[in-house]
């Protein structure tokens, strides 16, 4: 005669292989999903499901593929391993604790194949694409802001002629050399005007102008060449004389002759 407690032990031995077998196919997993989710064999789980301790490693070991098993598909690991415990086979039992000091067997847990657990999310990889797209048109955008800021100025002298600066009226003439207006233009004051050649090799604080009170260049300037026509004598004053080199009407001008503190304040003339 069976009595209560032998009955309940022997339910336990024999189900929880049954059990965690149902729960998988309850929650729709394959062995070989279960198995790459758990980084264990999946021989290792088949024995489990089937209760085949002989292909399971060490007691300790299979004990801990039991709970992790039951965890992952949601059950009672605590019960899981009680049936565990009670299932397992004594002379197995001590079989392990003989070879207690013998390496251990392979578990399986460091043999799992690594790529199926490389997944690609496309929305991932579209959304990195979208960023460096994004990075490249940002750098373009700020190489060509940058440009424009390193474009030499433009004097607002350079829209007028040298003429119509010295005498303020129309250049247009005929064959007589008198004007649109009527009156007659002194062609000989072109003579009169100079042109200023400005080289900046750093930026540097310039501001000249010429005798007919047109400012031809003001404050900070970046580095750069610039031609300045005016009408001489021109005023200058600079403020690095290191970053500048000046030529009037080609011929160099010694900066060295003004300076005080590498700063100039002249007039100049042909």
């Amino acid at each position: 005669m069976i009595t209560p407690s032998s009955n309940t032990q022997s339910n336990a031995q024999g189900s929880f292989g049954a059990v965690l077998q149902q729960a998988r196919k309850n929650k729709q997993v394959t062995l070989e999903a279960a198995a790459a989710e758990l980084f264990i064999l999946k021989r290792h789980l088949e024995a489990l499901e089937s209760e085949n301790f002989a292909e399971l490693p060490q007691a300790a070991f299979a004990r801990g593929f039991a709970i992790n098993y039951a965890k992952y598909l949601g059950l009672d690991s605590a019960k899981i391993a009680s049936s565990f415990d009670a299932a397992y086979p004594n002379e197995l039992k001590a079989k392990s604790a003989s070879n207690i000091d013998t390496p251990l067997r392979p578990m399986g847990t460091l043999q799992r194949d690594t790529h199926n657990r490389i997944r690609f999310n496309p929305l991932l990889i579209i959304g990195v694409i979208g960023l460096i797209i994004l990075a490249v048109f940002l750098f373009r955008m700020v190489s060509n802001a940058s440009k424009e800021n390193t474009q030499e100025p433009v004097s607002a002298v350079e829209d007028m002629s040298a003429i119509e600066q010295a005498q303020g009226a129309a250049i247009n003439s005929d064959a007589s050399g008198v004007g649109a207006s009527g009156s007659a233009l002194n062609l000989g004051d072109a003579a009169t005007t100079a042109t200023l050649n400005l080289v900046l090799t750093s930026d540097a604080v310039v501001s000249i102008t010429d005798a007919s009170g047109n400012s031809l260049i003001n404050g900070s300037q970046s580095a750069g060449n610039y031609d300045l026509p005016g009408m001489p004598p021109f005023n200058v004053q600079i403020d690095n004389i290191d970053n500048v080199s000046l030529m009037l009407n080609q011929q160099p001008v010694a900066l060295d002759t003004y300076a005080t503190d590498k700063q100039a304040t002249f007039e100049l003339a042909p």
